[in-house]
C-alpha cells in the first residue's frame, strides 16, 4: 500500500469516528430531551428544590446532563484533523455552485421555519464570524464537515443522516466521495451496531465499580472474545457464500430459486390426479 493510500485510509477512518461520534451525541441529545418531557408529563422531581440556593444554581439534572452532551458534539466534532475541522470545500464547477445556491436556499428556508434569526443560528452554532452563514446561505461560502454536523444537530437531529449527506454532497465533495467509497447506505446500519456494542457496556452498573485494572482485564478479555468471533463468523459466512456459488454454478440458478422450483415441482405432483 502506497503512502497515499495509506494517508487516505487514515483520512476516512477520522471522517468515519467523527460522525459517528457526533450521531451518538446527537442521539445521546433526543433520548435526554425524551427524559425531559416525560419527567415533566409525569410531574416528576429530580431533586428536592434547595430554597436556599440563588435562582440561577437551580439547573435540573437534565439541563446539565443535555449540557454535556451538546460539549460532547462539539468535542467530537474538534477532535479530528485541522484540515478536515477548517479546510473548506472547492468548488470545482459551476454545477457544484448552482447546488450551493440551492443547498443554501434551502438552510435559510429550514431556520425561518424554525424562527431563528441570522444571530441566533450563529449562537447556536458557536460561530464567531456571523457573516459566514449568511455568506453560506447566499451560495457564496462553502461549509467544513464540522460545521456540517453541527447543523445536522441543531435542525436535524431527529433524522440527521439524510441531512449530513445530501449537504455534505452539495458542500464537500471531496469528504463526500470519501464516505461514498465507505459506503454511504450503511451508515444507518453502522450506527445502529455501534450503539447495540456500546449499551452493553452500559447496562452492566457493576462494570462502573471496578478498579482500573479490572476493566483493562476485562476490556482485553471482550477485545479478544470479539476478534475470535469475528474471525469464526467470517469464515463461516464466506463457506456460506462460497457453497452458494458452487450450487448456482452446478445448477445454473440460485440456491433460493433452486429450492422454490423443487417447491414447485413437489407440488405440481400432488395436484396431478391419477389417471
Amino acid at each position: 500500500m502506497s503512502a497515499k493510500d495509506e494517508d487516505d485510509k487514515q483520512r476516512a477512518r477520522r471522517i468515519e469516528g467523527m460522525l459517528m461520534d457526533a450521531l451518538h451525541a446527537m442521539k445521546s441529545m433526543d433520548q435526554v430531551a425524551e427524559l425531559e418531557k416525560t419527567s415533566g408529563a409525569d410531574g416528576a422531581v429530580l431533586t428536592p428544590p434547595d430554597h436556599t440556593r440563588p435562582a440561577e444554581d437551580e439547573e435540573s439534572l437534565l439541563g446539565r446532563i443535555a449540557g454535556l452532551t451538546e460539549s460532547a458534539l462539539r468535542f467530537a466534532a474538534r477532535s479530528t484533523d485541522t484540515s478536515l475541522r477548517v479546510g473548506r470545500a472547492l468548488i470545482n464547477s459551476q454545477d457544484q455552485l448552482r447546488m450551493m445556491l440551492a443547498a443554501g436556499k434551502s438552510l435559510k428556508d429550514i431556520r425561518e421555519v424554525a424562527g431563528l434569526t441570522l444571530t441566533e443560528m450563529s449562537e447556536a452554532l458557536n460561530l464567531r464570524d456571523k457573516t459566514i452563514l449568511e455568506a453560506i446561505e447566499n451560495g457564496t461560502s462553502t461549509l467544513s464537515f464540522e460545521l456540517i454536523l453541527r447543523l445536522a444537530a441543531l435542525i436535524a437531529r431527529n433524522d440527521p443522516v439524510p441531512f449530513i449527506l445530501r449537504t455534505t454532497r452539495n458542500y464537500n465533495p471531496e469528504v463526500w466521495q470519501i464516505l461514498d467509497d465507505w459506503g454511504v447506505g450503511r451508515l444507518p446500519l453502522q450506527f445502529e451496531r455501534e450503539r447495540e456494542f456500546i449499551n452493553i457496556f452500559r447496562r452492566h452498573d457493576d462494570a462502573r465499580n471496578l478498579s482500573d485494572e479490572g476493566f483493562r482485564k476485562v476490556l482485553e478479555f471482550t477485545r479478544q472474545s470479539f476478534e475470535m468471533s469475528l474471525h469464526f463468523i467470517e469464515e463461516q459466512e464466506r463457506e456460506t457464500a462460497d457453497l452458494k456459488a458452487r450450487l448456482e454454478q452446478t445448477t445454473g440458478q440460485a440456491p433460493e430459486q433452486a429450492k422454490s422450483g423443487t417447491s414447485a415441482n413437489k407440488a405440481s405432483r400432488a395436484t396431478r390426479k391419477p389417471r
